[in-house]
């Protein structure tokens, strides 16, 4: 395991963290790659639930895991393994209350208005609409919510000051 650090320098960067270790099996996952590589297939043996793509994605926006492709045995095709990156955390951000609520609220809440948001928020992407501020006015709420709902969803993610639908597979 390396001694990385992961320094946190923006606020909205903590809504994957707060998400994998809120989930009882996303912990898992990440305590597994936390002590080895493991592809997807060793991953789901050990973790026995649905959601281990959904968690993976998330990793990765997070920027919490690392992959690198497996080298096979003669005739077998290679496997994508991952392992966690960082061993070590470091807050350095400053914000208001209000955003880290909404943060916190994000990352922890099953509150069905925040699945009609994104249902909103995906739609104006498909409209052209990608601009963070502007999505934001439109739906009375601060850029740094749709960042976080962005970091929280695995179809959406922040480019910039813009939003992007990611694929999906």
């Amino acid at each position: 395991m390396s001694g990385h650090i992961r320094i946190v320098n923006d606020p909205v960067e903590l809504v994957p963290l707060l998400i994998t270790f809120h989930n009882v099996s996303y912990k898992k996952v990440y305590d597994l790659l936390n002590k080895a590589w493991m592809t997807e297939e060793e991953l789901q043996s050990q973790v026995k639930e649905d959601g281990l793509e959904q968690c993976l994605t998330l990793l990765k926006k997070g920027n919490l895991i690392e992959e690198q492709w497996r080298m096979p045995a003669s005739g077998q095709k290679p496997l994508q393994e991952y392992r966690a990156t960082y061993s070590k955390f470091r807050a350095n951000f400053q914000c208001n209350f209000s955003d880290l609520s909404d943060l916190i609220y994000i990352s922890i809440s099953n509150d069905e208005s925040l699945r009609e948001m994104v249902e909103h928020l995906e739609n104006e992407l498909k409209t052209g609409n990608t601009s963070i501020a502007d999505i934001a006015r439109k739906f009375n709420v601060s850029p740094v919510f749709i960042k976080g709902l962005a970091k929280r969803m695995p179809g959406l993610d922040v480019k910039g000051q813009g939003l992007v639908l990611l694929e999906r597979t």
